[in-house]
């Protein structure tokens, strides 16, 4: 078999497919050849959901989302920048209703997975045949004593696009001259492992412009990470010695916080910042745990091929909230698993086997205005991940300027690509 390389131009947006049934209080009945309720209105559900009802018209196919607008976590990073509006992030579900997806703006309370029925916040519960679950990340708390929610209103995560996001703008642009930013950066398996690193590059960007005689310390909890040779040559060619990284060996990971004092505590020193940006270790979304699919890693075993869970029947999981393997964390991969999930279940309501989906991650970095770099890379199933093949490519350390900026034009395409494929 032939494989086609994958660029950094063909960032990678799918597969296509259906389907859906179940029952209780205000229950709502099925009126088609199946239903199919997805849960989670991201890249990954919003996808799945189109992809189904595009395969299958006569699906019903229900997307379940408590938010009416969805915040993009990619390029939310140039919002806290101030190179960006929030607005400019910000997605409706309209258009998925427009082409026959019920679109239900509540919470989910309660998944049964035997009994095949959702029940959501309102006390309606509606049957299915399948349930597609993409609930994305929430965060550990247990694993960082002194974080919690509350914790995140001194200390923002920035990890969830929205309020968390503008809050830290807000803070950047309080702090004097002269102020140190610190991110601590958690261990992997994390939401867009690159993310973090890209955070302080622009967040590098906007004081080298506005606050010069600052500094951005990343306390990490990994020593190697993703694209490093990459970040480290743009750190030192575009903000000199601004970015100061202390990695695990060096004794980066954070052990505690404190956000009285905003102190960040690591195994070998202690700091106090001027903005204090701690992301906290994460796990699945909530919801996956409801439904029982969560095992003792705090994520989701799925079966690749069809991305069934491998704890309960008739539920699927996507994106960030399942055990991937090699692929990474991403929107494109959501994408990309949302509609393969889609195809899958198409398959199994017919009766066919499902193929073996081949997917792609495509992973973009801006760390300056016109300054942008990437990963794609190729995956297939082996054994119970996913696992990295053939055909990927990576932007090459020694690039002139001008490769840089015809991928920073490239990521803002791809980024309007995606969204455009998924909510418009």
């Amino acid at each position: 078999m032939t494989t086609r390389p994958v660029t950094r131009r063909t960032a990678v947006l799918g597969i296509t497919a259906a389907a859906a049934t179940l029952g209780r209080p205000h229950v709502v009945r099925a009126q088609s050849t199946g239903r199919i309720v997805v849960v989670g209105g991201g890249f990954g559900g919003a996808a799945c959901a189109r992809a189904l009802k595009r395969a299958q018209a006569d699906l019903q196919v229900i997307l379940i989302e408590p938010n009416a607008v969805f915040t993009s976590c990619p390029f939310s990073n140039e919002v806290i920048a101030g190179l960006r509006e929030i607005e400019a992030q910000q997605f409706g579900h309209d258009k998925l209703a427009a082409e026959g997806i019920t679109v239900i703006s509540q919470a989910v309370t309660t998944i049964a997975p035997e009994q095949r029925s959702v029940l959501t916040a309102d006390g309606v519960a509606l049957p299915f045949d399948r349930i597609v679950l993409s609930p994305g990340i929430d965060f550990h708390f247990d694993a960082l004593p002194g974080y919690d929610e509350t914790t995140s209103e001194k200390m923002p995560h920035a990890w969830k696009a929205g309020a968390q996001t503008l809050l830290l703008r807000r803070q950047l642009e309080a702090m004097d001259d002269g102020g140190t930013v610190a991110i601590a950066i958690p261990a992997n398996p994390s939401r867009c492992p690159p993310a973090p690193y890209e955070r302080a590059s622009l967040i590098a960007h906007y004081l080298k412009t506005r606050k010069p005689r600052s500094k951005v310390l990343i306390l990490d909890a990994k020593d190697n990470f993703s694209q490093q040779r990459l970040f480290e040559k743009a750190w030192k060619e575009l903000y000199g010695d601004m970015i100061e990284r202390i990695g695990l060996s060096q004794g980066g990971r954070v052990t505690s916080v404190d956000p009285s004092t905003k102190t960040i505590v690591t195994e070998f020193g202690t700091y106090t910042p001027d903005v204090a940006n701690v992301i906290p270790p994460q796990r699945a979304g909530h919801i996956a745990e409801v439904a029982g699919a969560v095992d003792a890693t705090g994520w989701c075993p799925i079966n690749p091929v069809t991305f069934e869970s491998k704890l309960v029947e008739n539920v699927h999981v996507i994106g960030d909230a399942c055990l991937g393997g090699g692929i990474p964390k991403s929107a494109s991969a959501a994408s990309a698993q949302g509609k393969a999930c889609a195809a899958a279940i198409v398959s199994l309501l017919a009766g066919r086997a499902p193929e073996a989906p081949r997917l792609t991650g495509v992973c973009y970095n801006t760390v300056a205005p016109g300054y942008g770099f990437s990963l794609a890379d190729n995956y297939q199933p082996k054994g119970d991940i996913f696992a990295e093949v053939e055909g990927g490519a990576t932007s090459p350390v020694d690039a002139p300027r001008e490769l840089r900026a015809r991928e920073a034009a490239d990521a803002e395409h791809w980024f309007q690509t995606i969204t455009a494929d998924t909510f418009g």
